[in-house]
C-alpha cells in the first residue's frame, strides 16, 4: 500500500473558519439589534458565543498538542 501524503496545513487548520464565522455573526448583531428585537438578536448573540466556544477548544486543543498529550488531535 501506499502512504497518503499529509494534507497542507492551510486546509486543515480551521481557526479562520471559526474567525469568519464568529466576524460574521457579530456583524450580524450590531446590526439586528438596531433594526428588530427578539428572536433573531438572540440568535446572532449564540452564534456569537459559540464562535468564542469554538476558539476557546481550537485553543485547548493546540495547548494539549503542544505539552503531548497522547489524546490531542495534531494539527
Amino acid at each position: 500500500m501506499r502512504h497518503t501524503p499529509e494534507l497542507p496545513k492551510k486546509l486543515t487548520d480551521l481557526t479562520p473558519v471559526v474567525i469568519v464565522g464568529t466576524s460574521i455573526w457579530a456583524v450580524a448583531l450590531v446590526v439586528l439589534f438596531f433594526t428588530t428585537s427578539g428572536l433573531w438578536v438572540q440568535t446572532a448573540l449564540s452564534g456569537l458565543a459559540l464562535g468564542f466556544v469554538g476558539l476557546a477548544i481550537i485553543a485547548w486543543q493546540r495547548a494539549a498538542a503542544r505539552r503531548g498529550s497522547k489524546s490531542a488531535q495534531r494539527l
